[in-house]
């Protein structure tokens, strides 16, 4: 049985906004790109413009061979979980997208795999290609597309590419070759740190620009140019619970106490508010009660399923767990005393400290940039996380923590770029919960 290998993706600028997809077929034996396709589709969200371009590489695949084996990989989370049987399908614009993939391929003829957004890159510049494309009137073409893009460079690349061991040559005429020949020369002179020749493409030095960038050190100052589009938390505290207005310790190792009526009408304020501006392409929430039923308001609203982590939940408080400040002062000063001098020490009774919350978060945080590279992730989670993923990203001293105000369902947003900076964008915003 023949074996394909279906990459695709789709993006929206403004989600939603103007809206394309782009999708390869390639070979699986040889690795040789068989079809491409792109479009634009206009004004859709990043959801379906992906599930638009799922749709059409496997009608592409299908087109050449109604009987081979399929196997999909996409940088989109959820048309992944969803298209696998391991997510429901809630909103109504993409469960008849979800029906017209499934019914190209019969489902035991299709696999599933999602892959990070870098090694997407030849979906996503077929999507850019048409969106690009459609904002100035005109239809995508081939002419445009990464295939040529490969042709014309294999010359140069192959040249650039001195002292790496040659492909077998193919067929005279074999174009779909002669690329994939290309792509494995791009490919070794990156990692031999190869300077293009003069007659090297532009694809070239872009490539060998990603790999400098990707291997660029963090420093002060302005950052590098083209880095690509940055992960971007925004990050979400829960609404009230009854603990919150008594200004009650409330960590992962209490009651783990549900919204008050008060919390519920703020989730759903904040929701509305992220439904308005429709940047939020993931969730990902804390495990405790609060977090989950808040999260659960947005992700209604949006039509987009939750993912947990438990690297997200509150610090454990230990004994303080339910205490007031004053009450945990009278009953335990000199460890109160300890932790308000000390990120290393912990809460009576056993609970964390703030130097281990910060080790957790700052693990988090990497294995979610890594996740979600380039998309806007809603992190619903609490206090100490929030200030921590702040103070982290200003390189601000553990006693800031202290320093900071953060209101019940505020909305704070952090940017991570592939130089290793963050940039604070946004702090504290309570502005969607006035009347």
């Amino acid at each position: 049985m023949r074996e394909f290998i279906v990459e695709a993706d789709g993006g929206s600028r403004g989600n939603p906004g103007p809206a394309g997809y782009g999708s390869v077929v390639i070979d699986a034996a040889t690795g040789e790109t068989l079809v491409e396709r792109a479009e634009y589709i206009g004004v859709a969200t990043n959801n379906v413009a992906e599930y638009r371009g799922l749709v059409a590489g496997l009608r592409a695949a299908h087109e050449l061979d109604p009987t081979a084996s399929v196997h999909v990989r996409m940088d989109s989370k959820l048309v992944v979980e969803q298209m696998s049987g391991r997510w429901k399908i809630k909103h109504p614009d993409m469960k008849p997208l979800a029906m017209e993939a499934g019914r190209v391929y019969p489902a035991d003829q299709v696999t599933y795999e999602w892959i990070p957004r870098e090694s997407n890159k030849h979906a996503d510049r077929l999507a850019n290609e048409a969106m690009d494309a459609g904002k100035r009137g005109e239809q995508w073409s081939a002419s445009a597309s990464t295939a040529e893009l490969d042709a014309r460079a294999a010359g140069g690349a192959e040249r650039g590419a001195k002292g790496a061991a040659p492909e077998p040559s193919g067929p005279p005429g074999d174009a779909a070759a002669g690329a994939a020949r290309a792509r494995a020369a791009l490919a070794s002179a990156s990692a031999a740190n190869a300077a293009p020749s003069p007659s090297s493409s532009s694809s070239a030095v872009k490539a060998e620009a990603d790999v400098r960038a990707a291997k660029a050190v963090a420093s002060p100052g302005w950052a590098p140019a083209d880095m690509g589009a940055p992960a971007t938390f925004v990050l979400l505290r829960h609404g009230e619970t009854p603990l919150t207005p008594q200004k009650r310790f409330s960590g992962s190792g209490g009651t783990d106490p549900s919204l008050s009526d008060v919390g519920r009408d703020q989730a759903e304020r904040v929701a509305a508010a992220l439904a308005r501006r429709g940047t939020i392409q993931d969730i990902v929430v804390s495990p405790l009660t609060r977090t989950r039923q808040t999260a659960a308001a947005v992700a209604e609203r949006l039509g987009i399923d939750v993912t947990v982590d438990d690297g997200l939940r509150e610090t454990d408080f230990g004994a303080w767990e339910g205490l007031t400040f004053a009450e945990v002062r009278e009953r335990y000063p000199d460890d109160l005393t300890r932790w308000l001098s000390d990120p290393e020490a912990e809460p009576t009774g056993g609970g964390e400290s703030f130097a281990a919350t910060a080790t957790r978060i700052a693990a988090t945080r990497d294995k979610l940039i890594a996740a979600y590279a380039g998309r806007t992730v809603l992190l619903v989670t609490h206090v100490t996380p929030i200030k921590t993923f702040v103070r982290l990203a200003l390189g601000a001293p553990p006693e800031s923590l202290f320093r900071m105000e953060l209101s019940a369902a505020s909305l704070s947003a952090v940017a991570y770029y592939a130089d290793g900076n963050a940039s604070v964008r946004l702090f504290n915003d309570t502005s969607h919960l006035r009347a």
